[in-house]
């Protein structure tokens, strides 16, 4: 079942003097695909920019902004809806010949991947390699398994901080200092893969948080993608540990991380003209269904217990419901209670006072 989602990215540059606004260069147009129907795009700049587009060598839809007066702010917003259908838990048909790793790609694949099968951070490349080699169990070993290891090798490995500073670590850092933002874990996933022979290549765009425990919304995400034959690409988000597009809206592949930078320009202006940039990405389900346009309920999790169960404020239009899901191991039903009932039952549990400290806050 198709998802339609609406996509807001602002991007707010903020100047001590007025400057002025060299051409911008924009990568904010989702990539259509079989899983991904692009329904509307717009750009919008102030001050008012003339906007033209082109296509680079991956394919990417890019932007280039030129602005037609002087400014001390600057905003870029691109808007966007479209219709995902990906599913939550995709089946892949590999070809027999790649079923079991270590496999050789067909001469036409191995010359088109061509530069996306080389390592880019050649600095210590044992380090990565003997990293990523230790995700192979056995020889031959099945090569989807070796690949969801080698993302949930990340994800477990290494703890996700949201980074605003320019610039990405070189994987070999990411390793040394155990963390990173989404772009570093992303790089570690796809130098990893490269190192085991895969081509592999890096992948800008958005989140959308169906599920309460994703991490990276709120922000423009990176994850990977690694070719195997049958099914070709595969989306990997190590930042997640998750496996296929299902949440995922790709606006930029890459070879290098470098190439995907959402927004980028300059300014002539002052030395120290330039203050601070303010990002904000809302993504977000629409109801289509004749339901006027309303928007799915939104959840929040107030509390997750040792065991693994879950409990979530959901926002139902006026009405706030408690929703209780058990740990998939202990094989309960999942319930829901009206919030008021639910303060008077369990106000003193953990789970209550959470949620207490979440509606007076």
């Amino acid at each position: 079942m198709m998802t339609t989602l609406s996509i807001v990215h602002r991007t707010t540059y903020h100047y001590r003097a007025f400057v002025q606004l060299l051409p911008h260069r924009l990568m904010l147009r989702p990539r259509e695909s079989r899983e991904l129907k692009l329904l509307s795009h717009h750009v919008r700049c102030s001050p008012d920019a003339e906007v033209t587009w082109s296509r680079d060598v991956f394919g990417n839809e890019v932007a280039t902004a030129r602005f037609l007066k002087n400014a001390d702010l600057l905003t870029i917003e691109s808007t966007a809806e479209v219709g995902l259908d990906a599913p939550a838990w995709p089946v892949f048909d590999i070809d027999a010949s790649a079923l079991s790793y270590p496999f050789r790609y067909a001469d036409e694949d191995w010359t088109d991947l061509g530069a996306l099968t080389v390592q880019h951070y050649p600095a210590e490349p044992a380090k990565v390699d003997r990293w990523a080699r230790s995700f192979i169990a056995a020889s031959p070993t099945d090569t989807l398994s070796l690949l969801k290891d080698l993302n949930l090798g990340v994800h477990h490995q290494i703890r996700y901080e949201s980074r605003d500073d320019e610039g990405t670590q070189p994987p070999e850092q990411t390793l040394s200092r155990g963390r990173g933002s989404c772009r570093d874990l992303a790089v570690l996933l796809v130098e990893g893969a490269r190192a085991l022979g895969f081509g592999a290549r890096l992948v800008s765009g958005y989140l959308w948080p169906n599920d309460v425990r994703a991490v990276g919304a709120g922000a423009t995400h990176a994850w990977g993608e690694i070719f195997v034959p049958g099914p070709g690409w595969i989306a990997f988000d190590p930042t997640n540990g998750t496996m296929g597009g299902g949440n995922l809206i790709p606006t930029t592949v890459a070879r290098g991380i470098a190439q995907a930078i959402p927004v980028s320009g300059s300014y002539i202006g002052p030395k120290d003209a330039f203050q601070r940039m303010d990002v904000q990405v809302d993504v977000r389900s629409i109801d289509t269904s004749g339901g006027g346009g309303r928007e799915r309920p939104a959840a929040t999790e107030i509390y997750t217990s040792s065991n693994g169960d879950r409990w979530l404020l959901i926002q139902n239009g006026d009405r706030r419901i408690v929703r209780h899901e058990p740990a998939p191991s202990s094989g309960g039903q999942a319930s829901e209670t009206d919030l008021n009932t639910f303060l008077l039952t369990q106000g003193r549990t953990p789970q209550g006072e959470n949620l207490l400290r979440m509606i007076t806050s």
